[in-house]
């Protein structure tokens, strides 16, 4: 661990315990150069990963989903917030879902979420997730929300 003082790489744990209720471990360090002390906190970090259509995994990344949901949004009128919301809600589903989530899986998810949001939002999405190559594609995805199903 480098001294954030002097930026010295000899330093020591001279207690360690539990907190954050046990979820992290906070540890008093001291610097052997410049004998000064410093706190460092030790948690976990769970990275969730994506499977993607192809069979290959990468790492979960809210990111690059809000970046989706915002171009299916893009000039639609929808309230403050709705995105940030929409996206907890997503990373929210993949932390319960454990370690791997498929990409079906997140893009389910979030058409389900831009149906109820906003119509117009919901077909631009559905049409790169569901992967439409032409006009009968959108005729039939809109005769489903017009059927409710």
């Amino acid at each position: 661990m480098q001294c954030p003082f002097c930026a010295g790489n000899d330093t020591r744990v001279v207690d360690s315990r539990a907190a954050d209720g046990g979820a992290s471990i906070r540890r008093r360090r001291e610097c052997a150069i410049c004998e000064r002390r410093f706190t460092t906190y030790e948690r976990p970090v769970i990275t969730h990963m994506v499977r993607k259509r192809s069979g290959g995994l990468e790492p979960f990344d809210a990111q690059k989903l809000r970046r989706g949901v915002e171009q299916a949004l893009a000039d639609r009128p929808i309230p403050t917030g709705s995105v940030e919301h929409l996206v907890a809600d997503i990373e929210a589903l993949v932390t319960a879902r454990g370690e791997i989530v498929t990409a079906d899986e997140l893009g389910h998810e979030v058409l389900v979420r831009l149906r109820s949001l906003d119509e117009v939002a919901y077909l631009r999405f559905a049409s790169v997730y569901k992967e439409f190559s032409g006009a009968r594609d959108f005729e039939r995805e809109v005769a489903a929300l017009e059927d409710g199903g």
